[in-house]
């Protein structure tokens, strides 16, 4: 999969981010191998709490901002088909809002690059048509993916260490 990364401010410009997201993406494929296609696109914002907020309002009709927002171009049964040689293929779009990863990152006493990684790889499990809201299976299922991928990175647990 191809990331198309834009960094806007307020995004500290003393991490790499764009190499941060790359680097979630090669975890996360190494557990979600239907993600592992070079047609795929996705397109990754770093960005602002007040620009994810016009991003929720408009789009989801929520009036505030949130960590990340993900919007699938593609349905699971369509990415699961995918072949591996044809056109590229917009998996889809994840914005990034920069003061909440921070504040939830100093809340969770853990640094803002590992929840980042946490939030890009829950966000591109979204865009590979997986949902924690649709039960509790599912989001044990989708937990489960993050914690793995998350260990690849060296980064620990976010829900609590129960699935390593």
């Amino acid at each position: 999969m191809d990331l198309e990364i834009d960094i806007e401010e307020p995004w500290a410009p003393g991490t790499d981010w764009a190499d941060l997201a790359q680097a979630a993406l090669e975890a996360l494929v190494q557990v979600a191998p239907e993600l592992d296609n070079s047609r795929l696109i996705t397109s990754l914002l770093f960005t602002s709490d007040a620009e994810v907020h016009v991003l929720n309002r408009e789009w989801r009709a929520k009036d505030k901002p949130t960590n990340v927002l993900s919007f699938p171009m593609l349905e699971r049964g369509d990415l699961l088909d995918l072949a591996d040689d044809g056109p590229p293929e917009m998996l889809g779009d994840l914005a990034l809002a920069c003061e909440t990863c921070t504040r939830e990152a100093a809340e969770k006493n853990v640094p803002v690059e590992h929840h980042a990684s946490h939030l890009i790889i829950h966000g591109l499990l979204h865009l590979a048509g997986l949902d924690h809201e649709t039960g509790e299976a599912e989001a044990e299922a989708m937990e489960a993916l993050e914690t793995k991928a998350l260990a690849i990175l060296g980064i620990p647990d976010p829900y609590g260490d129960r699935f390593i």
